[in-house]
């Protein structure tokens, strides 16, 4: 079995928005499952409206709906409701994102979906979980990043809290809750019951700083903004060369005795302020201006090279473009062309666990692109089909859709 081949047979229905819950789903996706698409009339998921784009098509949704099928419905029509329902009882997994106590006022909640699937396994993808202090707050990656204190831990020391790139909180998210599935699936297929599964952004913030976090609850302090500087080795971070930056990481004594050597300050191996990772972590500043001094002299190349040679940890500080271009990217054959679709020169990138690189690469699909196809699937007579559409229809005429 192939790893494309891994779910084959799987069927998972995707109510969810953004970038986490169709992240947890793309990888089923890639992993062989049916992943149908339940989106709004018109407009569909969010992200579908948020730039850049490529070929006219919003890059985010691309990214995390590849491999998908779309089916419009509008959930607040009668219709709408109870076509999702019946597209769940013939589903191993749903994955919603409304916002705690949305999909209940839909009549799309866990006890519902379960009525009509004793098996489900039901995942709930939120930002600060269903409790009475989170259930109604609202919430993005750069917020959650904020409140858990990823924010305050990042910028350089003398400038202000600065947010990760990365939508880093959405994409581990993303990866706990088909983590959560897989586990879901396991327990489902032993006990023949239903499963329900919560992953939220916040868990996800707060462990994605979880040494960080035992280091403050048994020391009562956290690191300071230390730049590209790391808070339990040094020197480890940002030099400027003659030219432009390198990354050194130095995590052991016999590599900063190394590094002395290469950088002609042996002198400094056997300085009383830097003897020990302690001691050079107390005099870091001290420590990076005597580096900073002589990397200055020479350029990156020159640098890189000695460095590396001396076997310690060093490299470029690329731009997303050198990233893309350089010779080890290109090796990782990570990114390769759709296999079919609309933008004929698009690209996507392979989930890193694909180590085949073997799974399909079918664009993410317009809005209700499948809607009559699917729902056929599922046992809608014509008139079924046509009652769905109707009323995912009206609700586009004159009406606001929400």
């Amino acid at each position: 079995m192939r790893f494309h081949e891994t779910y084959a047979g799987l069927r998972v229905l995707d109510l969810s928005e953004n970038i986490a819950g169709p992240l947890a789903s793309l990888i089923l996706a890639d992993m062989g499952a049916d992943v149908v698409k339940i989106e709004r009339p018109v407009h569909g998921d969010a992200t579908r409206s948020l730039p850049p784009y490529w070929g006219g098509e919003a890059t985010v949704f691309q990214t995390v709906n590849r491999n998908k099928r779309s089916v419009a419905i509008d959930l607040k029509s009668p219709a709408g409701r109870e076509a999702v329902l019946r597209l769940a009882a013939s589903a191993d997994v749903v994955v919603e994102s409304f916002r705690p106590g949305v999909a209940s006022r839909l009549g799309l909640g866990f006890e519902e979906l379960v009525g009509a699937n004793p098996a489900l396994v039901h995942v709930s993808v939120n930002a600060f979980g269903t409790g009475p202090l989170g259930h109604d707050r609202p919430g993005y990656d750069a917020l959650v990043q904020a409140f858990t204190g990823i924010m305050e831990m990042t910028g350089e020391p003398d400038g202000e809290p600065v947010r990760a790139a990365p939508s880093v909180i959405d994409i581990s998210t993303g990866l706990w809750a088909a983590l959560s599935i897989q586990g879901a699936l396991v327990r489902r297929d032993s006990s023949g019951e239903a499963q329900k599964v919560e992953a939220t952004l916040i868990d996800t913030g707060l462990f994605m700083m979880c040494h960080q976090i035992i280091g403050y609850l048994g020391t009562g302090t956290f690191p300071p903004r230390l730049g590209s500087a790391a808070p339990s080795a040094a020197p480890y971070q940002i030099f400027s060369t003659s030219d432009r930056p390198i990354m050194i990481a130095t995590s052991t004594d016999r590599m900063f005795v190394a590094l002395c050597k290469t950088l002609g300050l042996s002198e400094l191996a056997t300085d009383a302020r830097f003897v020990t990772m302690d001691q050079r972590l107390a005099h870091r500043d001290e420590l990076a201006g005597l580096i900073q001094a002589v990397l200055s002299t020479r350029g990156s190349a020159e640098w890189l090279e000695a460095i590396s040679a001396a076997g310690i940890p060093v490299g470029p500080v690329n731009d997303l473009g050198e990233a893309l271009a350089h010779p080890l990217t290109q090796e990782r054959k990570l990114i390769a062309p759709v296999s079919e679709g609309r933008i004929a020169d698009l690209l996507q990138i392979h989930l890193p666990m694909d180590g085949e690189r073997s799974a399909p690469r079918r664009p993410a699909p317009s809005v209700g692109e499948h809607t009559e196809s699917v729902l056929a699937e599922a046992g809608f007579t014509p008139d079924e089909v046509a009652a769905v559409v109707e009323a995912t229809t009206a609700r586009t005429k004159g009406l606001e859709v929400t």
